[in-house]
């Protein structure tokens, strides 16, 4: 990004007269000659810290994309300052003054203007060599960069093949000569905002059965404008689902379009749990049982309850909650030891959590929380509160944390039992060094790879990472 040609279109962005919106004089009236070159570092700055964790560094999701509400400089302002929170976007405008809104708008059109996706392909960094981290040399194997839209969830099958969700709706195949095969018999999903389809994963006795699990945002069938998120399963047939069916819907449908979770993990008992998030009620659902929203669901693999979850007999309650108080869980995995059900969330602005799951507890959202609302105001005064689980680890800035896993596998040496975590705001694979349950160090792997959206432990022993921009499946290969 060249600094003329940002000056160059802030200039002209003035020129056209785009008013202040909070003074009645223009900024072309009140400038000053001397101070019309605006801090491009600054402003980047700014777009990095508030808007980067969900439109990408790279200014991807802007590159090529319809926009909803529109894309003059006028409209662009006011979903910057008002935002639209049905849709997931933050109101900046008590946190940002109206020459800060403006200078960030032309930003962002100057950082897109004539640029296309492909051109944005074309500067991912160059990782095809030996990567060193603190215990072990490795390299990265592309499996495929052909996978289009956002890959969201990965799933190793037994006999090495790999699904792989893509959040516009697809499911795809990629089979061991790295061919990509799209699955059909996908259930329909609605496909906005941050839903579409999410998470994939196999039943334990899949080689018997061949069933597999699909976590979506299914529309409420009685109004088209509602919708939440819903688990379906069916069986695989080559590259077909067949006798797909509904076995979870988490009650009530809502009209936003953000925070559906969702995680799919099957415990060594073979119950299947369900992460779904607040859905951007924050102040209404994740802390009552009578709903499903903002809360971690346990079922049985056909969607039955099982009887002895914690609210099972408890009057008014949703009986498939397992844990509650949760915001946006796009994280959850199995500790290959212990075994132990571990989930990670989303934060507000700081305050992204890792929870290890216990029978009935109350992991406190939005009572107690390390984050505070995007405008830089307060939620809560509340960190801790008896009653309420505390975190195992929590970031602050976030890092806007996806999918997880533990290393389980002996090819990496000193990351066994490490857990894994992609970042979609900072794109970069977060190591955090374990000693049983408690973090004992951090590294950031493949910094500047992309938003990593999966980290997926195959079964063939690799470690595998489903990152955007473009939609690649990649496997960690430790140096012999």
């Amino acid at each position: 990004m060249k600094t003329t040609k940002f000056a160059w279109l802030f200039v002209a962005f003035i020129l056209l007269g785009c008013s202040n919106s909070q003074d009645s004089e223009s900024p072309a009236e009140e400038a000053d000659p001397d101070n019309e070159i605006v801090d491009v570092e600054n402003v980047a700055l700014t777009y990095r810290n508030q808007c980067g964790g969900c439109h990408g560094q790279d200014l991807g999701s802007f590159v090529e994309r319809v926009w909803t509400y529109g894309n003059s400089p006028e409209d662009i302002i006011k979903s910057i300052t008002d935002g639209y929170s049905g849709n997931g976007m933050p109101a900046y405008g008590s946190t940002l003054g109206a020459q800060e809104i403006e200078d960030l708008t032309t930003y962002i059109l100057s950082e897109i203007d004539g640029k296309t996706k492909a051109m944005l392909e074309e500067d991912n960094p160059d990782l095809s060599g030996l990567i060193s981290s603190d215990d072990l040399d490795f390299r990265l194997e592309t499996i495929t960069d052909e996978i289009p839209g956002i890959p969201w969830g990965i799933e190793q099958l037994p006999n090495g093949e790999i699904l792989v969700t893509e959040r516009g709706g697809r499911l795809f195949l990629v089979n061991n000569d790295k061919q990509l095969t799209e699955v059909n018999g996908v259930p329909a999903v609605v496909s906005q905002g941050q839903g579409g389809l999410l998470d994939v994963l196999i039943h334990p006795d899949f080689e018997n059965n061949s069933l597999v699990y699909l976590s979506y945002s299914r529309v409420n069938p009685n109004n088209s404008s509602e919708q939440t998120t819903a688990v379906a399963r069916a069986r695989l047939e080559g590259t077909n689902l067949v006798q797909v069916e509904n076995i979870f819907t988490a009650l009530p449908y809502l009209s936003s379009t953000h925070h559906y979770g969702s995680r799919l993990v099957f415990d060594s008992n073979g119950y299947l749990y369900v992460s779904v998030g607040d859905r951007g009620y924050r102040d209404v659902y994740p802390q009552e049982l009578d709903n499903a929203i903002g809360k971690i669901h346990r079922i049985h693999d056909d969607g039955q309850i099982p009887t002895d979850n914690p609210f099972y007999n408890t009057s008014g309650a949703v009986s498939s909650i397992f844990t509650y108080g949760i915001r946006n869980p796009q994280g959850m995995t199995l500790h290959p030891e212990t075994g132990a059900v571990w989930e990670g969330e989303h934060g507000p602005q700081g305050g992204d959590e890792i929870n290890i799951l216990g029978s009935g507890n109350n992991n406190g959202w939005p009572v107690i929380s390390y984050g505070i609302n995007y405008d830089g105001t307060t939620f809560t005064d509340l960190t801790a509160l008896d009653g309420m689980e505390q975190p195992i680890y929590y970031w602050t800035p976030s890092i806007a944390p996806c999918g997880m896993t533990f290393v389980s596998s002996d090819y990496y040496g000193n990351w066994k039992n490490d857990l894994f975590v992609g970042s979609l705001k900072f794109e970069y694979l977060h190591r955090l060094k374990m000693n049983g349950n408690e973090v004992v160090g951090h590294e950031t792997l493949l910094n500047g790879i992309g938003r990593v959206r999966d980290v997926h432990m195959g079964r063939d022993g690799y470690l595998y990472i489903a990152v955007e921009g473009p939609g690649r499946l990649i496997r960690l290969v430790p140096e012999q």
